[in-house]
C-alpha cells in the first residue's frame, strides 16, 4: 500500500492544505506542539452530528455506550444531544453523575453488578437496569425489602448466534458470560421470576451479538431468530444493543448508523415485534472522529528483517491491536495527501515485544526522528482501554470544533502516579 490515507478514514471536519491535515479548523502538527504528544484530537462537532444521527434514527431511548469513550465531557455532550447513556460500571455510573446526566437517563449494564452498585443506581434513579443473571435478580429484591424503589428492568438474552467477527468480541453466542440463553431455558425463566416479583417492573428485552459487526443484515438473522422467543412477551421495549463496525483500514467500509437502524426497524416490523426498538451504538458514535498523534522517537533498521518505528505511546494508549490483532492506518500529518512506500512496524515504548501499534505500516519515505505522526479512527477503545503499564502517563484529550480548542482530560503528570500510593 502506497497510496496517500483515505480521506474516509479521516475526521468529518478533516481539511487538507499545502499537505497538512486541520480538524476543526485546527493544524494538527500545531495542536501536538502545543498540547504534546501522545494526544487524541476528537472532532467535536462530528460527535454531535452522530449522536444527532442515532437519535434520529432510533428516536428517544437510543443510548451511547459509554465504554467505548467516556469522560466528563463526552457524557455531556451526548446527553447535550439527546442520548441516553448505557453505562456499564459503578465507576461509569459515577462519572456519568458528575457530569450532570440525570439517572433516569442512565441504562446500567453489566454480567456482575456487585450490590454496592446496584444500590448507588437505585439510590441515583437510574431510568433502566439490564438484569444479566439470577443472582443480580436476588440482589434487586433485597435492595427493594430495604426500601429502594422497584426498578424498571430489561433482561438480556443470549441468542446463541455467532457473530462474524474476533472471538473475543462475541457476545451473544451459546458459549458466553453474558445473559440468559435462549436454549437452556434460562431466559424463558428470568421473565416469569421477574414477572412475579414486585422488586422489578419488566419493561423488555434486550440483546447484544457482538462488536465490529459489519453487515447490517445480520441484525435482521438475529432479530429473526429472537421474534419467536420475544413477540409472545409483548413488551413495551426491545433493545438490539449495538456492535456496529466502522471501517479502521484501507478497503474496510460500513454502514451508517440510519441505513443499521433501518435494517433493524425492518427486521423487526417483517417478526412482528411491536415493542419500541432501542440500541447502543459507541463504535460508531466515537471511532472515526478522531486521530492519536504520536512523536517519532526510533527508527530501527534490521537489515533483510524490517524497520520499526518506536513513538511515544503504544498499548497504553491502543491496547486493542494486541488484544484482537486490530488493523490501523497511520500517516504524516505534515503531508498527509503524500504517498506511503515505505513499510515500516509502529510500536510503542512498552517493555514488551507485542507493544505494536501498526504491524505492517506504510509511511512516507522521509519520515523521520521527530516527526508527528498519526494513527485515524482511535476515538474508540483507546482511551476507556487506556492503562498506565511501565508508569507510561496517560494521554490528554482534546475537542476541536470551529478553530477553538477544548481540553477535556489533561495529561497525567509522574505525580499522578503515586497519588494513589500508601507509604
Amino acid at each position: 500500500m502506497s497510496e496517500p490515507i483515505s480521506p474516509h478514514l479521516l475526521p468529518d471536519s478533516a481539511v487538507v492544505r499545502d499537505g497538512r491535515l486541520s480538524v476543526g479548523g485546527l493544524d494538527v502538527v500545531d495542536l501536538a506542539a502545543e498540547y504534546g504528544t501522545p494526544l487524541f484530537v476528537y472532532d467535536e462537532q462530528q460527535l454531535r452530528d452522530r449522536c444527532h444521527e442515532a437519535v434520529a434514527a432510533f428516536g428517544d431511548g437510543v443510548a451511547y455506550a459509554t465504554k467505548a469513550f467516556l469522560c466528563g465531557a463526552m457524557a455531556g455532550l451526548a446527553a447535550e444531544e439527546g442520548m441516553h447513556l448505557d453505562v456499564a460500571t459503578g465507576g461509569e455510573l459515577h462519572v456519568a453523575l458528575h457530569a450532570g446526566v440525570p439517572a433516569h437517563r442512565l441504562v446500567l449494564h453489566g454480567n456482575n453488578k456487585s450490590i454496592a452498585e446496584l444500590r448507588i443506581a437505585l439510590e441515583a434513579g437510574v431510568g433502566r437496569v439490564v438484569v444479566d443473571s439470577f443472582e443480580e435478580i436476588d440482589r434487586i429484591e433485597l435492595l427493594v425489602a430495604e426500601g429502594f424503589g422497584a426498578p424498571s428492568v430489561l433482561i438480556r438474552v443470549n441468542p446463541g448466534i455467532d457473530a462474524h467477527t474476533h472471538e473475543y468480541l462475541q457476545t451473544g453466542r451459546a458459549d458466553s458470560k453474558f445473559g440468559f440463553g435462549i436454549a437452556s431455558g434460562a431466559a424463558s425463566a428470568a421473565v416469569d421470576r421477574v414477572r412475579r416479583s414486585p422488586a422489578m417492573d419488566l419493561v423488555g428485552i434486550h440483546t447484544h451479538v457482538g462488536s465490529q459487526v459489519f453487515e447490517a443484515g445480520f441484525f435482521g438473522l438475529v432479530i429473526d431468530e429472537l421474534a419467536p422467543f420475544v413477540v409472545p412477551l409483548d413488551l413495551p421495549e426491545f433493545s438490539i444493543g449495538g456492535g456496529l463496525g466502522v471501517a479502521y483500514v484501507e478497503g474496510e467500509s460500513a454502514p451508517t448508523i440510519t441505513e443499521w437502524a433501518a435494517e433493524v426497524r425492518e427486521a423487526v416490523a417483517v417478526a412482528g415485534i411491536r415493542s419500541r426498538v432501542t440500541a447502543e451504538p459507541g463504535r460508531a458514535i466515537v471511532a472515526a472522529a478522531a486521530v492519536t498523534l504520536y512523536s517519532v522517537g526510533v527508527i530501527k533498521e534490521l537489515p533483510g528483517v524490517r524497520t520499526y518505528l518506536a513513538v511515544d505511546g503504544g498499548m497504553s494508549d491502543n491496547p486493542r491491536p494486541v488484544l484482537y490483532g486490530s488493523g490501523y492506518e497511520a500517516f504524516l500529518p505534515r503531508e498527509t495527501d503524500a504517498e506511503r512506500p515505505w513499510q515500516v512496524r509502529i510500536v510503542g515504548k512498552h517493555c514488551e515485544s507485542g507493544d505494536v501499534i501498526v504491524s505492517n505500516a506504510s509511511v512516507p519515505g522521509d519520515t523521520a526522528v521527530g516527526d508527528v505522526l498519526a494513527t485515524p479512527v482511535t476515538g474508540a477503545y483507546g482511551h476507556s482501554m487506556g492503562s498506565n503499564y511501565n508508569m507510561v502517563l496517560r494521554p490528554a484529550v482534546l475537542f476541536v470544533t470551529g478553530g477553538e480548542t477544548r481540553l477535556v482530560v489533561r495529561r497525567e503528570t509522574h505525580e499522578d502516579l503515586v497519588r494513589r500510593d500508601v507509604l
